[in-house]
């Protein structure tokens, strides 16, 4: 009689590396309908309690060096899911049908903590699946791990060494290396702004926050040897490029741009050639490098 089979386990199955980051933020409001009515209003709402309003991502290409293991990020782009009058089911079941197109490494800022718990949540309140998030992977690499960045990259857990230090916010980490950060807007403020109507800037700032969180994460990977400073480099003029190519239809980029350029600046966004400075560039043509005296 023949033996049975165990099932394979899944640490011996092959799976297929990422092919591109997907940095994710999400920006909400408390939900009125879950909202116990003696819930006091400055105690911050459970997981489920969040109506997400606006759920934003940075797209890059994961391209790798098969003899050095390193990896480098080809910029795709930067957007809001949907559209401005769209209800959260349908933000839902668009940013699920986007995140299964592709292998992606999600890339979040306190994302295990927040955003990702809430698209979960609100998506089993509204009867969305989501079987890429829990199918992907291994058990010891996969979407839910959370020492292996392969998969999800919660950048502040990994910056703080997953709590043995104390944890920066995004704009403290800006600030460390020169970002324009939150601009002024902060999550305290997306109620007021949803109330009186005004969701668009509820989404370009969605926008500027995965927008941080994707540079710093570049110089994180940097940090790890995982990018050169060539490819850091490379990419951060990626972001630029995407960023005044897009100003004049999508003004808060281009605001973006401008402070991140600003003279006054004391860090530099390069680790590469430190005094360089952002000129330009034209599509298919080198990029321009100024030096600082």
């Amino acid at each position: 009689m023949e033996a049975a089979r165990r099932p394979a386990s899944r640490r011996a199955e092959a799976v297929p590396a990422p092919e591109a980051l997907l940095v994710v933020d999400i920006e909400t409001t408390p939900d009125e309908t879950l909202l116990p009515a003696d819930w006091p209003n400055d105690k911050f709402p459970k997981i489920a309690w969040h109506r997400i309003v606006a759920i934003s991502f940075v797209e890059a290409d994961i391209l790798r060096d098969a003899a050095g293991g390193r990896e480098a990020y080809r910029f795709a782009d930067c957007r809001s899911g949907g559209e401005e009058g769209w209800g959260e089911a349908r933000l839902l079941r668009g940013f699920w049908k986007r995140f299964s197109s592709r292998d992606y490494r999600c890339v979040s800022w306190n994302g295990r903590s927040f955003d990702i718990p809430v698209l979960l949540h609100r998506s089993m309140l509204h009867g969305v699946a989501a079987p890429k998030w829990f199918g992907q992977g291994t058990r010891w690499s996969g979407y839910g791990t959370r020492y292996s960045g392969e998969w999800h990259a919660d950048l502040m857990d990994m910056m703080s060494t997953y709590g043995a230090s104390s944890r920066l916010t995004l704009d403290e980490a800006c600030a460390m290396i020169g970002l324009p950060g939150k601009g002024g807007e902060h999550g305290s403020l997306v109620s007021d702004m949803v109330a009186q109507g005004e969701i668009g800037r509820v989404r370009n700032y969605c926008e500027t926050d995965v927008l941080n969180t994707y540079v710093v994460y570049l110089r994180h990977q940097h940090l790890s040897g995982c990018l050169d400073a060539s490819s850091h480099d490379d990419a951060v003029r990626g972001v630029m490029d995407f960023l005044r190519r897009e100003r004049t239809g999508r003004p808060h980029l281009g605001r973006f741009l401008d402070e991140w350029q600003k003279p006054s600046s004391q860090r530099s966004a390069f680790v590469g050639r430190p005094g360089e400075r952002y000129a330009g560039g034209v599509a298919g043509a080198p990029h321009a490098v100024v030096l600082e005296a």
